[in-house]
């Protein structure tokens, strides 16, 4: 996974970034329902994993917005080319560790790269939380207890900047299938623009195979 540096004299958001950097509060969360009909009726058809589907669609979403794969380390700010979905995976005795699943933009690759590395999460005998401090990762949640309308994540401090996506429960609305996701940013790096190609980038995935 490669990065790149940001150069900060070009970079048409070098104004914005170096003012939200101040805030004491940086951070916005963004809810949506999205549209979960193909997901359903052809996805789950096919005996693919719901969960796993949903998460290579978050994956596109974020891969498909050069922003969201950005990451600032005091002044400097990097793009990275791809990023890791972090998901917390059940334990078999209770609890949870948390796994590092490998983007692929081709969803079979994905799905037996994904299923690889939540086994191996689940079976694991430590947390494995990002102790190390990485920035090429995005943090996922799944909700599907919960139709719900907005979220919140539990923040380290206000310098952190890598995003939060989570998802809810998936529910019958009229001859389809609808669900929650929200998504946590930094405005350092982030804008309402930003979101809503995420949130068209995940629809196209949910929609597509």
């Amino acid at each position: 996974m490669a990065e790149h540096p940001v150069d900060l004299e070009t970079w048409p958001r070098t104004p914005q970034f170096r003012w939200f950097r101040s805030f004491e509060k940086p951070h916005y969360a963004v809810t949506v329902r999205m549209d979960a009909t193909h997901l359903m009726k052809v996805r789950k058809a096919a005996g693919h994993s719901l969960f796993r589907a949903s998460l290579h669609a978050i994956g596109c979403g974020l891969h498909g917005v050069p922003e969201l794969n950005m990451r600032f380390r005091g002044d400097s700010v990097v793009r990275h080319d791809r990023v890791m979905l972090s998901t917390p995976v059940p334990r078999p005795d209770g609890g949870f560790n948390f796994s590092y699943v490998p983007f692929d933009p081709d969803f079979a690759r994905f799905d037996a790269g994904a299923e690889a590395a939540i086994d191996e999460a689940r079976n694991r005998a430590t947390l494995a939380g990002n102790a190390e401090g990485m920035d090429g990762v995005a943090y996922m949640s799944c909700l599907p207890w919960l139709d719900f309308t907005a979220l919140d994540n539990a923040l380290p401090h206000a310098d952190d900047c890598i995003p939060r996506v989570a998802w809810g429960k998936i529910v019958p609305e009229g001859t389809g299938w609808r669900m929650a996701m929200g998504i946590q940013v930094h405005h350092a790096l982030v804008d309402g623009e930003h979101l809503g190609g995420f949130f068209e980038g995940v629809q196209t995935a949910l929609d597509a195979g």
